[in-house]
């Protein structure tokens, strides 16, 4: 009797968890199929996400590279949320579109700075913290980091966004 009480607990728990998992559409675009994670987890993915772009410094770039050798700058951001079981949308142009706003202040590791060069987004890094990003910056350079500090990147920048990831 007490294991059945305890199956039916646990079978209503989860049932009640995946009912809070239904998708929910953002102010930028209708987005892909996605569900909100815990604050905790949501922040551990971050900081996979942050690790796994910056263990790829050094890897040169290349228009249209998702990974592993070379990357363009949204490639490295797919490639990173990947390597953290995630799927996202692939352009910067997309990710600006299912990215859910917020402020620099409030920006935490694995958050998404998106540049303008020209009329629409056209730029994308991984936020590190303290202003600081990784990127893969253009034709004949490599992922590297850079700083909101640096004037080329401060009146190039648009804002920050946070992704609200799906399963793979």
């Amino acid at each position: 009797m007490r294991r059945s009480v305890r199956v039916g607990g646990l079978t209503l728990v989860a049932c009640a968890t995946l009912i809070g998992c239904s998708s929910q559409t953002g102010s930028r675009s209708e987005k892909a199929e996605s569900y909100q994670l815990d604050a905790a987890a949501a922040e551990e993915v971050g900081r996979t996400v942050a690790r796994t772009a910056t263990s790829l410094i050094g890897s040169p770039y290349r228009y249209g590279g998702a990974g592993p050798r070379a990357f363009d700058c949204s490639g490295l951001v797919f490639f990173s949320y990947r390597a953290a079981g995630f799927g996202i949308p692939r352009t910067s142009q997309q990710q600006f579109s299912a990215a859910m706003p917020v402020t620099i202040e409030e920006a935490r590791p694995g958050d998404l700075l998106f540049f303008r060069y020209g009329r629409k987004v056209s730029h994308v890094g991984i936020y590190l913290g303290e202003r600081k990003f990784v990127h893969a910056p253009s034709t004949g350079d490599h992922v590297s980091i850079a700083s909101l500090q640096e004037t080329h990147y401060s009146e190039k920048f648009v804002g920050a966004g946070r992704l609200r990831v799906s399963n793979r």
